[in-house]
């Protein structure tokens, strides 16, 4: 059995792939890639194929009909052979010298009895700039030991865990049960939210390993993208909400619940704001709707996380001009902060 699987899910990938699967290979004796083409239409396929001829212990290849990111990580999973899975977008990449060093931490760590999630640091790559914005843990998560959610402390409105940052066990992902929806944007949140509740040893690892690409024009990030697809962001932060009992997991475990509680406080934040930049009557009826369908599933919570949350998501969602022009400046200073497109 692998350590660790890989899954790269692709389409249309044919510039940027050879860098990403490049970037994994130094770990070909205890990782396995395997490269899902999703129903891509220019040399994607055959790139893989190369890659699954050339390196047959290392690499697989799915070809799939188009189903979207979601659907290349859920067949991805169900293929997976490693102890822990990473999912590595194909217009990014790993660092190499931090690659090696998870590889060796993780085989350490399955002599301590393993881990249900590793966390790592990821770096922000703007390629239309070349300059660069770490994301550490270190405040929330302390370094070089085996941590419950006890151990943990308190995570910043920006400290969020993504798909960039976590390594699960692949037993504790088929254990919760996660599958994502096909042809929706954004929904590596509930790869990353809906196993949360299912991690008891978690390990943070400070070296910088994942690169995001960011930058790149049409990319799901682009401002553009972000409004055509909000209705994307409505439906997962949906999802997410109704997943699980937080309250419940808050009482038997505060720490998991509480980061459980920010984390989905800041997905309704940007579910909200990415509807709002439209700024137009349309959106705010759509927000209004948003905020039936989570009062629906639970109306107590959903009362509480719309007029309490630290977030502001209650500002955001303030009606009509004020609301718009509110969100508008949160979109302008959030992008200050962390140029997320």
């Amino acid at each position: 059995m692998k350590l660790l699987t890989f899954v790269v899910p692709s389409y249309n990938s044919e510039a940027y792939l050879h860098k990403c699967v490049e970037s994994l290979l130094p770990a070909k004796e205890s990782c396995e890639i395997i490269i899902v083409d999703d129903g891509s239409t220019d040399r994607t396929g055959e790139i893989a194929d190369a890659y699954a001829a050339k390196e047959p212990d290392c690499v697989r290849v799915i070809h799939q009909p188009n189903g979207g990111h979601g659907s290349g990580i859920n067949n991805g999973l169900k293929a997976a052979q490693g102890l822990y899975f990473k999912v590595i977008d194909s217009d990014d990449w790993a660092d190499t010298e931090a690659l090696l060093r998870v590889v060796e931490t993780l085989g350490a760590l399955e002599e301590q009895g393993g881990v249900d999630l590793m966390v790592c640091n990821y770096v922000y790559e703007y390629t239309d700039t070349g300059k660069r914005q770490i994301m550490r843990f270190g405040n929330a998560l302390p370094e070089g030991r085996i941590l419950s959610w006890s151990d943990t402390h308190h995570f910043y409105i920006t400290q969020q865990l993504s798909l960039h940052s976590c390594i699960y066990r692949t037993e504790t992902l088929r254990k919760s049960g996660v599958c994502l929806p096909e042809h929706v944007f954004y929904e590596d949140n509930m790869f990353v939210y809906v196993p949360l509740a299912y991690v008891q040893r978690l390990y943070y690892l400070n070296t910088d390993f994942y690169r995001y690409a960011i930058g790149r024009q049409g990319q799901s990030v682009a401002k553009a993208s972000l409004i055509k697809h909000s209705e994307d962001q409505r439906i997962v932060s949906l999802a997410v909400f109704a997943s699980h009992d937080v309250p419940k997991i808050k009482k038997e475990n505060p720490k998991l619940g509480r980061y459980m509680h920010h984390s989905m406080s800041f997905l309704m934040m940007i579910a909200v704001l990415f509807t709002r930049i439209a700024n137009t009557r349309e959106a705010d009826a759509q927000v209004k709707e948003f905020w039936k369908e989570i009062v629906k599933i639970d109306p107590k919570r959903g009362k509480r996380m719309k007029f309490f949350s630290r977030s502001g998501v209650f500002l955001l969602s303030l009606p009509g001009a004020p609301g718009r022009l509110f969100c508008r400046i949160m979109y302008a200073i959030s992008h200050r902060v962390v140029r997320f497109n």
